[in-house]
Parts: C-alpha cells; structure tokens; sequence
C-alpha cells in the first residue's frame, strides 16, 4: 500500500453522503492518495469507509481512528478484510482506544487500562476466523497513539502509529521510540488565513474539544513542556501556533516538512476553514495538492 507523503484528515458527518461522496472523489481528481476518516458519534467507520470505497478508484481509505470499543476484534478484524479484499487493496485500518467520556459517558463500557485493553484485542484480531474470500496480502493495521507505551506496542505489533494533535517534536520522539520500517501518519490542522486574529480564533475553536477536555491530550502536551498556563483561556498564543499550522502555503507547508524532518513517513492535514463553518477549506485543499514532501 501507498499512501504518500500527503493526505487529508476529515469528518464527513458534517456532510450529506452525497456531498461526502462528491468530496472524495474531488480529493481523488486532486491527487490525494489517502483520506482518513474518524470515528465519534456520527457515522459508523466501516460503513463509511465502504460507502466512499465504492464510488472511488484509486485513493486509500483509512480510519483514524475506529475506536476498539465498538466492535469485538473478530468483527474489527472481519470489517477490515471485507473493505480491504472489495477495493482491492485501498482499505488502511486506524485503530485506538478513545477517550473515557466516549467509551465510558456515550458507549458504556469500562475504560480501564486502555494499554492492556488494545494488547489484548490486537492478539484476539490476530487469531479471528474469516471464512470468507480475503484480500490478496494481509492489510496494513497502525494504532492512534501519542503516549510512549501506547507508541511501544504500536510498533512491536502493526505496522506503524497515527499520530493527533501533536507539534513535530513529538513526531521526533516517535521516530526515536521506533524501528525505521514503521509508519508515523501524522493528523496536522490547518488554516489557510494569513489574519491572527481569525487564524487564532478559528483554531480555538477546533481546539477546545481536546484541550483540557480530554486527558490523554493535555497530559501528552504536558511531557512537551506545556503547562495550565498554556491550557487556560483557550489555550495560549504559543500552544495554538504549534498545534495549528496557519498563514500563507510557505508558513502551512513548512510546518508539513518540519513533520517529514522528523521522521514522519505521512501527513494527513485537516483543512479547517477560518470562517468556522465545519467543511473542509477546499482553497487549501487545492493549494496543497500539487505539494511535494
């Protein structure tokens, strides 16, 4: 499989299927060689993914991530080989363990020890029957993960991480906690606004869902030297410039080749749109089409 060095990051819940349809195929006219799509309370991953995976040709679909906790691991491991054997080889799974609040607040389950929890359901995959016609080579599998252990596992058992909400230093540490032949897919925001002040006010927006709300994000932020005072009121200047790339292609573009510079293998960027309507930027999304990393 070859997803490139560049491809996008989106939720198409904020869309009708048939613009969500309509979208991808246009990321696909565009080049794009990956889209990822995530899994919260909207659409359900796998019925997605084979909804876009019908109406395409060539572009991988890959989820970042489907969140263990909604499917057993005989049901994650079947879904993953039904998508990938029907689009010939365009199906990358993205697997995580989520957040308490939605595995616990909306899902009901129990999140406890969420790095014994993917061991385990990994193993379980492993070993799941399919009697049915599997894809030709065995696909790709790479766990959603920023914490060390979590990365650990990611690269002694799949083939690599998908990385979110992180500066490239953390990418940096990620390559340095793996072995070379591992993927680092990185998720990266973006605005294409060249206006602090709405390039600011835009990214907090995006932001707030994740910080302080949900720990796994703050406290990862915190082992890269970020504290309360970079958490508080939004977020600081500082914080919101390293987690949103914004300005000019130049400023946006550099911040992918920081990542690519650090060992990432794969950016998947997140076109967010200044105005704060939840679609994606498509004036980025043709801007970076042609981008070489």
């Amino acid at each position: 499989m070859d997803i490139g060095k560049l491809g996008v990051w989106f939720f198409l819940d904020t869309m009708a299927t048939t613009d969500a349809v309509a979208f991808v195929q246009r990321l696909e006219a565009l080049g794009y060689p990956a889209l990822w799509l995530p899994e919260a309370v909207g659409r359900e991953a796998f019925a997605q993914a084979g909804v876009v995976l019908g109406r395409t040709e060539r572009i991988v679909i890959a989820t970042g991530i489907a969140n263990i906790w909604a499917r057993d691991p005989v049901a994650m491991a079947a879904g993953q080989k039904t998508l990938a054997e029907a689009s010939g080889g365009r199906f990358l799974l993205g697997i995580g363990v989520s957040h308490a609040p939605l595995v616990e607040g909306v899902r009901g389950h129990a999140y406890r020890r969420p790095l014994t929890a993917m061991r385990e359901y990994l193993a379980r995959m492993e070993t799941s029957p399919f009697m049915a016609v599997g894809p030709s080579e065995p696909p790709p599998t790479v766990i959603g993960a920023i914490r060390p252990k979590m990365i650990a596992l990611a690269g002694e058992r799949t083939q690599g991480v998908h990385t979110y909400f992180v500066p490239p230093e953390h990418t940096a540490r990620t390559r340095a906690a793996l072995p070379n032949d591992r993927w680092i897919c990185v998720a990266q925001a973006v605005i294409l606004e060249t206006d602090a002040g709405r390039a600011r006010t835009a990214a907090r927006q995006y932001m707030r869902t994740y910080v302080p709300t949900l720990a796994n994000y703050t406290e990862n932020l915190r082992d890269l030297g970020w504290g309360d005072a970079d958490f508080a009121d939004g977020c600081s200047d500082r914080l919101v410039d390293a987690i949103v790339a914004w300005g000019e292609e130049d400023a946006i573009s550099a911040r992918f080749r920081a990542h690519v510079a650090a060992g990432a293998t794969h950016v998947c960027f997140l076109p967010i749109r200044s105005d704060g309507v939840p679609l994606p930027d498509m004036r980025a999304l043709e801007a970076f089409s042609s981008l070489r990393l």
